[in-house]
């Protein structure tokens, strides 16, 4: 086909179900706080607001930042970090630019070059972002906040500003294809300004816990959603090749 015409992506594959399916699981995330906050010994006892997200993951008791730390679920903690980080990976290894610029609609074009190539072109940025923000999040889990904290703070970095950015960025592309791109947008720019308000503060803010949660909960539920629109696309798109097979077989 011509660069004008576009070329039609493949809804229907497996690999965008498994990617799509990989961005969804995010949302185990909340499950995992809620046992971890609720196995909490530390004193006193874990405040939303004032502990950070982080402090859940510590691996050891004791002081630690100016209060006392002592999450007996760590391991849990620290093990939702890693799968969160490895399904962001796969969700933008799988995720094709191609569905991701046309919001995993059929019958829908594409272009990779030419004057109409900018929302591929974004689709492969927000992919990039995703995979810099998955990597982020695994060294979190990797690497507790109390044994390494360079290193913990590195991925909390990339995981803060790449995420936000994709999600506003995604958000641009799938403007007036889906009515859910709205929310994708705002998670980002919430996120996105919460981030950039934590950096101007240089990292002293009132209430940690409370603004690292608006960065880190618009990320994890924007990351969800866009799981959630592509899975349910390419689901009703597998099922009509399916009946289109079925209603050409002898």
């Amino acid at each position: 086909m011509s660069e004008e015409r576009g070329l039609l992506p493949d809804i229907a594959g497996r690999r965008e179900l498994v990617g799509a399916w990989a961005s969804l699981s995010l949302i185990h995330y909340f499950i995992v706080e809620a046992a971890a906050m609720a196995a909490w010994q530390g004193t006193p006892g874990y405040d939303r607001r004032a502990y950070v997200i982080s402090d859940l993951g510590a691996a050891k008791c004791g002081q630690f930042n100016g209060h006392e730390v002592c999450s007996p679920l760590n391991w849990l903690m620290n093990a939702s970090f890693v799968l969160q980080g490895l399904a962001m990976v796969l969700g933008a290894v799988l995720l094709s630019s191609a569905v991701l610029s046309v919001a995993a609609q059929p019958g829908q074009r594409y272009v990779r070059s030419g004057p109409g190539k900018v929302p591929w072109l974004a689709a492969c940025a927000v992919r990039v972002l995703v995979l810099v923000a998955g990597i982020g999040q695994t060294i979190v889990g990797l690497v507790p906040e109390d044994t390494a904290l360079a290193w913990h703070l590195t991925g909390a970095g990339l995981y803060f500003i790449a995420g936000p950015l994709a999600l506003a960025l995604l958000g641009l592309v799938w403007l007036r294809r889906t009515t859910m791109s709205w929310m994708v947008l705002l998670f980002g720019v919430v996120s996105s300004g919460a981030t950039i308000f934590v950096l101007a503060s240089a990292l002293r803010v009132d209430e940690p816990g409370a603004i690292e949660r608006t960065m880190a909960y618009p990320i994890i539920l924007g990351l969800s959603l866009v799981g959630l629109v592509v899975a349910q696309r390419v689901h009703r798109e597998r099922r009509i090749v399916r009946r289109s097979l079925n209603a050409d077989a002898p």
